[in-house]
């Protein structure tokens, strides 16, 4: 199989729910290695949007294409880390059983986990400096070490492709800041998308930011300007200084300068 060029392609997506429109026309091509943020607020469709590439919903028009194929062959290539922890913390299970799950889709629901999937799991909890709580009680961990075994078992899929939504949201300045840097490490060896509403953090960290509500603006250049986030957020922001040297290649389209 040769190599594909775009980790996702988005082209006239839309997508209404309960008669309203989420997503409208959405645009959008990002080059395997590439490191991007999508910002938004509230209700602006940026949970959808990442169900839509996860191949979760479908949309009511447009195309969806993720490493070359349609989403729901790609799933085995795809880590997810979701804003809410989808299981209750009391429930009497360690953290390297949690990272486990997330070799469900490779190795399939209905097989014993074997010495694969536990090198796989406890390789991923040292990516994210976990691994030495990986027999800790899922239920004692502070939030962001919980926010690192959730990337921990996104990660344990060994994905090309990570999605990530909110995953400071719930985090103080100072434990947010350390998993922002994290995402860019891990940026340095796959491709990586994350969802917030953090402008702040992602003009200082991330190479490549597009602001989503309903409608799709991405900006070409390295720089978040007032003009751009006056088309996605309606009200009068400043302009944040937004440099990397290795911002991905996007995309432009015709007739943009």
């Amino acid at each position: 199989m040769g190599a594909v060029s775009a980790a996702i392609e988005l082209r006239g997506v839309s997508l209404a729910r309960r008669g309203l429109p989420v997503l409208e026309e959405v645009d959008l091509v990002l080059e395997e290695g590439g490191y991007l943020a999508i910002l938004g607020p509230n209700g602006s469709g940026k949970t959808t949007l990442l169900r839509v590439i996860l191949g979760l919903l479908k949309p009511d028009r447009g195309t969806v294409r993720v490493l070359g194929a349609p989403p729901e062959r790609r799933r085995g290539d795809v880590g997810y880390v979701p804003q809410h922890a989808l299981f209750d913390l009391d429930f009497p299970i360690r953290v390297l059983d949690v990272v486990l799950i997330g070799r469900l889709r490779a190795r399939g629901p209905f097989r014993r986990f074997g010495p694969r999937d536990r090198e796989a799991a406890l390789a991923a909890l040292r990516r994210v400096e976990m691994a030495e709580l990986a027999d800790r009680p899922i239920g004692s961990l502070s939030g962001g070490q919980l926010q690192r075994v959730l990337i921990a078992r996104a990660l344990a899929l060994e994905p090309r492709l990570l999605l990530l939504d909110e995953p400071t949201a719930s985090l103080d300045e100072r434990i947010g800041s350390s998993v922002w840097d994290l995402m860019a490490e891990l940026a340095r060896d796959r491709t990586v998308v994350v969802v917030s509403h953090d402008t702040g953090a992602v003009a200082e960290s991330v190479p490549s930011v597009a602001c989503l509500n309903r409608r799709l603006f991405m900006h070409s250049s390295r720089k978040l300007t007032p003009e751009l986030l006056h088309a996605a957020y309606g009200d009068r922001v400043d302009a944040l200084a937004h440099e990397h040297p290795r911002a991905p290649r996007v995309p432009r389209r015709e007739g943009e300068p």
